[in-house]
Protein backbone atom coordinates (compact mmCIF):
# COMPACT_ATOMS: atom_id res chain seq x y z
CA UNK A 1 0.00 0.00 0.00
CA UNK A 2 1.22 3.36 -0.60
CA UNK A 3 1.60 6.01 2.42
CA UNK A 4 0.76 9.60 1.67
CA UNK A 5 3.73 11.92 0.87
CA UNK A 6 6.06 13.87 3.37
CA UNK A 7 5.72 17.48 3.61
CA UNK A 8 8.73 17.85 1.10
CA UNK A 9 6.46 15.85 -1.41
CA UNK A 10 3.26 17.84 -0.16
CA UNK A 11 4.90 21.16 -1.00
CA UNK A 12 5.98 19.93 -3.73
CA UNK A 13 3.30 18.75 -5.44
CA UNK A 14 1.62 22.07 -4.61
CA UNK A 15 3.85 23.82 -5.96
CA UNK A 16 5.06 21.93 -9.33
CA UNK A 17 1.61 20.86 -10.52
CA UNK A 18 0.47 24.82 -11.59
CA UNK A 19 3.64 24.98 -13.26
CA UNK A 20 2.85 21.77 -14.84
CA UNK A 21 -0.35 22.25 -16.09
CA UNK A 22 0.87 25.78 -17.82
CA UNK A 23 3.67 24.05 -19.31
CA UNK A 24 1.60 21.19 -20.64
CA UNK A 25 -0.50 24.22 -22.21
CA UNK A 26 2.70 25.62 -23.73
CA UNK A 27 3.17 22.37 -25.59
CA UNK A 28 0.07 21.87 -26.62
CA UNK A 29 -0.30 24.99 -28.26
CA UNK A 30 3.27 25.27 -29.80
CA UNK A 31 3.23 21.58 -31.10
CA UNK A 32 1.10 22.45 -34.31
CA UNK A 33 4.43 24.60 -35.57
CA UNK A 34 7.54 23.27 -33.23
CA UNK A 35 8.45 20.31 -31.04
CA UNK A 36 5.72 19.56 -28.75
CA UNK A 37 1.80 18.54 -29.27
CA UNK A 38 -0.77 16.89 -27.80
CA UNK A 39 0.59 13.79 -27.02
CA UNK A 40 3.70 15.06 -24.86
CA UNK A 41 1.26 17.99 -23.67
CA UNK A 42 -0.85 15.80 -22.20
CA UNK A 43 1.97 13.36 -20.44
CA UNK A 44 2.91 16.85 -18.85
CA UNK A 45 -0.42 17.24 -17.46
CA UNK A 46 -1.30 13.81 -16.37
CA UNK A 47 2.43 13.66 -14.77
CA UNK A 48 1.11 16.68 -12.67
CA UNK A 49 -1.93 15.20 -11.38
CA UNK A 50 0.22 11.89 -10.67
CA UNK A 51 2.31 13.69 -8.74
CA UNK A 52 -0.66 15.30 -7.15
CA UNK A 53 -2.12 12.29 -6.75
CA UNK A 54 0.96 10.55 -4.82
CA UNK A 55 1.07 13.33 -2.67
CA UNK A 56 -2.41 13.40 -1.22
CA UNK A 57 -4.25 10.11 -2.50
CA UNK A 58 -6.90 9.65 -4.68
CA UNK A 59 -9.85 11.91 -3.31
CA UNK A 60 -8.13 14.67 -3.00
CA UNK A 61 -6.62 14.09 -6.64
CA UNK A 62 -10.70 13.60 -7.90
CA UNK A 63 -11.39 16.74 -5.87
CA UNK A 64 -9.12 18.53 -8.26
CA UNK A 65 -10.65 17.45 -10.99
CA UNK A 66 -14.26 18.73 -9.66
CA UNK A 67 -15.94 16.16 -10.93
CA UNK A 68 -14.43 15.38 -14.25
CA UNK A 69 -14.05 11.78 -14.17
CA UNK A 70 -11.26 10.60 -16.81
CA UNK A 71 -13.18 8.83 -18.59
CA UNK A 72 -14.91 11.47 -19.77
CA UNK A 73 -11.36 12.92 -20.26
CA UNK A 74 -11.15 10.34 -22.93
CA UNK A 75 -14.30 10.56 -24.40
CA UNK A 76 -14.24 14.36 -24.93
CA UNK A 77 -10.48 13.94 -26.45
CA UNK A 78 -12.13 11.43 -29.28
CA UNK A 79 -15.19 13.66 -30.10
CA UNK A 80 -12.53 16.48 -30.69
CA UNK A 81 -10.33 14.31 -32.23
CA UNK A 82 -13.12 13.46 -34.83
CA UNK A 83 -14.57 16.72 -34.91
CA UNK A 84 -11.24 17.87 -36.37
CA UNK A 85 -11.68 16.10 -39.88
CA UNK A 86 -14.85 17.78 -40.65
CA UNK A 87 -14.08 21.50 -41.43
CA UNK A 88 -12.37 20.16 -44.85
CA UNK A 89 -15.91 18.88 -46.37
CA UNK A 90 -17.91 22.07 -45.44
CA UNK A 91 -15.39 24.23 -47.92
CA UNK A 92 -15.43 20.97 -50.68
CA UNK A 93 -11.62 20.00 -49.88
CA UNK A 94 -10.65 16.85 -49.38
CA UNK A 95 -11.23 14.89 -46.43
CA UNK A 96 -8.26 15.76 -43.35
CA UNK A 97 -7.56 19.16 -44.93
CA UNK A 98 -6.50 21.22 -42.60
CA UNK A 99 -7.96 24.64 -42.07
CA UNK A 100 -7.15 27.93 -40.45
CA UNK A 101 -8.66 30.33 -39.05
CA UNK A 102 -7.25 34.07 -37.59
CA UNK A 103 -8.69 34.95 -34.43
CA UNK A 104 -9.13 38.76 -34.79
CA UNK A 105 -7.50 40.99 -31.85
CA UNK A 106 -4.91 38.18 -30.39
CA UNK A 107 -3.35 37.63 -33.89
CA UNK A 108 -3.74 33.41 -32.96
CA UNK A 109 -4.56 30.74 -35.80
CA UNK A 110 -7.10 28.16 -34.53
CA UNK A 111 -6.74 25.25 -37.35
CA UNK A 112 -8.16 21.95 -37.36
CA UNK A 113 -4.44 20.32 -36.56
CA UNK A 114 -4.44 22.35 -33.28
CA UNK A 115 -8.43 20.86 -32.53
CA UNK A 116 -6.64 17.46 -33.19
CA UNK A 117 -3.85 18.68 -30.96
CA UNK A 118 -6.21 19.44 -28.17
CA UNK A 119 -8.24 15.97 -28.86
CA UNK A 120 -5.09 13.61 -28.55
CA UNK A 121 -4.10 15.61 -25.42
CA UNK A 122 -7.63 14.82 -23.65
CA UNK A 123 -7.44 11.52 -24.33
CA UNK A 124 -3.81 11.14 -23.17
CA UNK A 125 -4.37 12.68 -19.74
CA UNK A 126 -7.80 11.03 -19.04
CA UNK A 127 -5.80 6.95 -20.31
CA UNK A 128 -2.99 8.06 -18.14
CA UNK A 129 -5.21 9.09 -15.26
CA UNK A 130 -7.48 6.77 -15.27
CA UNK A 131 -4.71 3.66 -15.01
CA UNK A 132 -2.71 5.28 -12.22
CA UNK A 133 -6.41 5.90 -10.29
CA UNK A 134 -7.01 2.63 -10.40
CA UNK A 135 -3.66 1.14 -9.75
CA UNK A 136 -3.85 3.58 -6.80
CA UNK A 137 -7.36 2.13 -5.85
CA UNK A 138 -6.63 -1.51 -6.28
CA UNK A 139 -3.42 -1.05 -4.26
CA UNK A 140 -5.33 0.80 -1.13
CA UNK A 141 -8.01 -2.35 -1.28
CA UNK A 142 -4.58 -5.01 -0.62
CA UNK A 143 -3.69 -6.10 2.58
Amino acid sequence: MVKSGTLILHTAARILMPLQLLFSVFLLLRGHDEPGGGFIAGLVAAGAFTLYLFAFGVSATREVLRMVDPRDLIGMGLLFGMASVFPAWFVDQPFLTAQWWTIPGIDFYASTPLIFDIGVYLAVLGSVLAMVMTLMEVDKDEP
